[in-house]
């Protein structure tokens, strides 16, 4: 009695053309290829413009501006009478500084035993260690007399008015001795960007003089200006610029020391300490930085390619893809970035070569300092948006897919959400500026509200300021706005995304997985090596005796092969209707079998590679029988 055979499906499943479960499209078995191939050299791109963006930093740039933090805006003096930089308060304040604790920064001859050091060229290193470039730069920017309007009333007891900083305002004409750059207006040609500061946006020009190389004709020039009041009620900014250079972390160290004196009295400070790294090839590292630079702009050039031809055959269409806008802003960064570290070296070069033909002079690094602190930022962004475009090749991940369908549902919902938050938000936050901005720094500006505003959402906020500011309103907007962004707006929001992802991922658990999982290439790479091992470990012998059993096993399979078919078309009949899809996936199954299957016919019983290959050939011809099975299915379906 011949055996109970089971079922079609397992039959075929335990062949390995298994149907059992649903199988990607073929198609989109090649989408995966070509995006797994893509990601591979994505990620080489990837490392490379890190390697490149970690190799201009270092951890030493923090601990030079640290150094020269405390140096000049912490330290003071006993000419001084415990004056610092911070602290300045007055005209007076400002020239005790500079005649006591910035000159005592600026020139280090003495070892700390009082031992005189041999200065060579009559050269300064600060704190032993960094050369000081060139010498040090003052300049100052005033306003006109007159420049502002007096109400009526006090015109008869006020004679003079000097407004706020405004290009238009400035005062170029000279004064006091009228006998150098230091009481002569000095026109700057220079691509520097103007200073933006507390209280104005202070221009390049101004009144110069630069400090001389020793520290005792410093101190008589200071002294002199200060006798004859270089400074004047005019005066809205002075300026004190200097760089030097540490030999030892090859960094240039640009420091500018900013003094404000507003129309309303008394003095703001502030600084700008710059740690940069402008010449790049010095130790081997850097020309391994070097070669990978050259190997960004291979990248770059690929990637240039590669948009244009996507745009000559989308047109439009690559347009509407939010990657495709990803992928030019990296690119287009990636060209600035090209671009200004090619100018940085030129500039570099000639700037060295001009401090090295006169040493008396102030050297611009300031210039390439805020433009290199600029490209740092721009390339921080680039490496930002680089590593998102990952997502861009690991979308076909479930999980992934969940997260922008989420997205994309609720998008019209947080869209209606956000409207209603900011006109709360912007209320709050003009409430704020007109009851606390005259008392309390946090709202001393519209700016300063809104981050205030996003601190107490977050919890760091000191509320006894606005409570001593106002004992009625303060409390008062506290407690609402607490109660009306934190406890209702914020869980609106929150309730938004949460109740989208249920009904996403309930929406999911409905519809069967059709993504292609990594690891059925890799069961199939594996298949595709035992089939070339299986065909190299068989010799001629075994060949030609294989070829005749391949013989005598296909005419006992044909005999089979008609009642297969017959008992195919009848289990087909009793399944539900297929669709065209899934008959494709059934054929893409059949072509590809994977290891999984490979191994519960191995683990049944061992077959030699002759029997192996008779398989793969009955298997063949067994495709084709199934392929007219499947045709004649669809006429029968088309009929019903």
């Amino acid at each position: 009695m011949e055996p109970r055979r089971p079922p079609l499906e397992q039959r075929l499943s335990g062949a390995g053309l298994g149907v059992g479960r649903p199988r990607p499209s073929y198609s989109k078995e090649l989408e995966l290829r070509t995006t797994l191939r893509e990601l591979l050299v994505y990620i080489v791109f990837l490392t490379d413009l890190c390697i490149l963006t970690f190799g201009m930093v270092s951890t030493d740039m923090y601990y030079l501006n640290k150094v020269m933090s405390h140096l000049f805006l912490e330290t003071s003096s006993s000419e001084a009478g415990g004056i610092t930089f911070r602290s300045l308060g007055s005209t007076a304040d400002f020239w005790k500084f500079a005649e006591g604790p910035l000159l005592d920064g600026l020139y280090w001859d003495k070892w700390y035993n009082n031992m005189t050091l041999i200065i060579q060229k009559n050269s300064s290193h600060i704190y032993y260690e960094n050369l000081l470039l060139g010498v040090a730069q003052i300049r100052q920017l005033k306003v006109r007399n007159g420049t502002c309007s007096i109400y009526p009333y006090f015109q008869t007891f006020l004679k003079e008015c000097y407004c706020e900083y405004r290009y238009r305002a400035e005062d170029r004409s000279a004064f006091g001795l009228k006998n150098g750059s230091e009481w002569k207006y000095v026109s700057v040609s220079s691509l520097s960007p103007w200073y933006w500061g507390y209280v104005g946006l202070y221009s390049n020009g101004g009144f110069i003089f630069t400090l001389p190389k020793s520290k005792q004709k410093s101190m008589e020039k200071l002294v002199f200006l200060r006798q004859n009041s270089w400074l004047t009620r005019g005066t809205r900014v002075v300026f004190i610029d200097f760089s030097m250079y540490n030999a030892n972390v090859n960094l240039f160290c640009i420091i500018r020391l900013v003094v404000e004196f507003p129309a309303t009295g008394g003095v703001l400070t502030s600084s700008h300490i710059y740690s940069v790294k402008l010449l790049r090839y010095v130790t081997y590292y850097d020309y391994f930085l070097a070669s990978c630079e050259i190997t960004f702009c291979l990248f770059v050039i690929t990637f240039i390619i590669q948009a244009a031809i996507k745009i000559a055959k989308l047109k439009t269409e690559y347009f509407r893809s939010v990657w495709n806008w990803l992928d030019i802003l990296v690119v287009m960064i990636s060209i600035l970035a090209i671009a200004f570290n090619i100018y940085r070296t030129v500039e570099v070069s000639l700037l060295m070569e001009e401090l090295l033909s006169n040493s008396s002079v102030y050297p611009d690094f300031y210039f390439l300092a805020s433009w290199q602190v600029h490209y740092n930022n721009m390339i921080a962004v680039n490496v930002f948006f680089a590593w998102i475009k990952i997502f861009k090749y690991i979308r076909f991940n479930k999980t992934m897919t969940q997260l922008s369908s989420t997205l994309s549902r609720c998008a019209k919902d947080i869209i209606g959400f956000a409207i209603m938050f900011f006109i709360i938000f912007f209320a709050y936050a003009q409430l704020g500026y007109l009851v606390f901005g005259s008392q309390v720094d946090e709202f001393s500006t519209f700016q300063n509200c809104i981050f205030t505003q996003f601190r107490i959402i977050l919890g760091d906020f000191n509320f006894a300021t606005i409570e001593e500011a106002n004992s009625i309103l303060g409390p008062i907007y506290f407690i609402t706005f607490v109660f009306c962004v934190f406890f209702v707006l914020l869980n609106m929001f929150l309730a938004i995304i949460n109740d989208t992802y249920s009904e996403v991922k309930a929406d999911f658990a409905l519809i069967p997985s059709q993504e292609f999982v990594i690891s059925d290439l890799i069961r199939q790479a594996l298949v595709k090596l035992k089939l070339k091992k299986s065909e190299t470990d068989i010799n001629p012998e075994e060949k030609s005796l294989g070829s005749e059993k391949s013989t005598e096993f296909s005419a006992t399979t044909r005999k089979d092969i008609p009642r297969l078919s017959k008992e195919s078309t009848a289990e087909a009949k009793s399944y539900p209707k297929l669709s065209q899809v899934q008959k494709r996936k059934e054929n893409i199954r059949q072509k590809h079998p994977s290891t999984e299957d490979f191994g519960s016919v191995t683990s049944e019983s061992s077959i030699s590679p002759e029997e192996f290959q008779q398989l793969f050939r009955y298997t063949a011809e067994l495709e084709k029988k199934l392929d007219d099975v499947n045709r004649k299915l669809g006429r029968i379906m088309k009929k019903k």
